[in-house]
């Protein structure tokens, strides 16, 4: 073998040794990326839990405040006080309801991004290992072809 052929072969091995290096090194960072999306699973679900909590608060505050201004008035609970009552509550039901709708929402779009930043790893994977096997079998054909 000519030192020509062995200079081929050696850049080829190189080549493509790189080649594949660099697609796991994407394959990774997207992993990663996939990593983060999952953690903001996380952050959602601890937002969602201080947004129930603070708006609970409110809500009893503010229906406090209108049992005492109800009750400066001199009306009674029953009748209009008790309806208002009433729809404040199932107001409250469809704010909450929507507000765990949201994060729902949120968390199905953080896990199918997480899912699809795999897959784009994977692809980078796979493309770099492509990308080594052409190199090599270029190699091999320039090498075949400087015998010949």
């Amino acid at each position: 073998m000519s030192w020509q052929m062995a200079a081929v072969a050696g850049i080829g091995a190189i080549t493509a040794s790189q080649q594949k290096a660099y697609g796991k090194f994407n394959q990774q960072v997207q992993n990663r990326n996939a990593e983060v999306k999952e953690q903001e699973v996380e952050i959602l679900d601890n937002k969602l839990t201080l947004d129930l909590a603070n708006f609970d608060k409110k809500f009893r505050e503010l229906e406090g405040s209108t049992i005492v201004q109800t009750a400066k008035s001199g009306v009674t609970q029953g009748g209009t006080a008790s309806r208002i009552r009433l729809a404040n509550l199932t107001q409250a039901e469809i704010e909450k309801n929507q507000m765990k709708y949201d994060t729902e929402i949120g968390k199905a779009k953080a896990f199918e991004t997480a899912n699809f930043s795999r897959i784009q790893g994977q692809i980078a994977k796979r493309e770099g290992d492509i990308a080594a096997m052409k190199t090599l079998t270029s190699t091999g054909t320039s090498l075949l072809t400087m015998q010949g």
